[in-house]
């Protein structure tokens, strides 16, 4: 059963946040995908996440992993069938391609494939200019003395 869920509150409540709540939006409008192949997503630290795809059949040169701005692409396409007669067909041989949302600065660090399962390594690394600092906080005596920086330069005659 899906619920419809009214994100119109966090718009009021929030600033800058537009393209996150533009994806929980979209992702509530979204028709069920197939869940195949299987994925897990973990957090190995504040800033480095990894998901693990289960590939089994695949190998390196039947994948492909890509990023183009925020979005994650994996794409598994197999070779031609190898023309064999199956009476039961229970291991997935189908193409795939599975899309990740990412944040802001979130990179791909590395992709392996070991033993039927595909590794990829993400981390977060926000620009110093987007780290948190202090403000320094005056006080109405110290613009009454001047001592405030000037941010713009006088203007001189010529």
């Amino acid at each position: 059963m899906r619920t419809n869920v009214d994100l119109s509150p966090l718009f009021r409540l929030s600033v800058g946040f537009d393209r996150m709540l533009d994806v929980l939006e979209s992702a509530n409008r979204a028709e069920p995908r197939n869940n195949w192949p299987p994925y897990d997503i973990t957090k190995n630290g504040d800033d480095s996440y990894r998901i693990t795809m289960a590939v089994a059949g695949f190998s390196q040169d039947d994948l492909t992993v890509t990023q183009e701005q925020n979005v994650l692409m994996v794409t598994g396409k197999k070779a031609d069938d190898d023309g064999a007669q199956y009476l039961h067909r229970g291991i997935a041989a189908g193409s795939f391609q599975r899309r990740f949302e990412l944040a802001d600065y979130v990179e791909v660090v590395g992709a392996h494939l070991t033993d039927g399962l595909l590794t990829i390594d993400l981390k977060r690394e926000l620009p110093e200019e987007m780290k948190p600092h202090r403000i320094e906080i005056r006080t109405d005596a110290a613009l009454a003395r001047g001592e405030m920086k000037q941010l713009e330069g006088e203007k001189q005659a010529a």
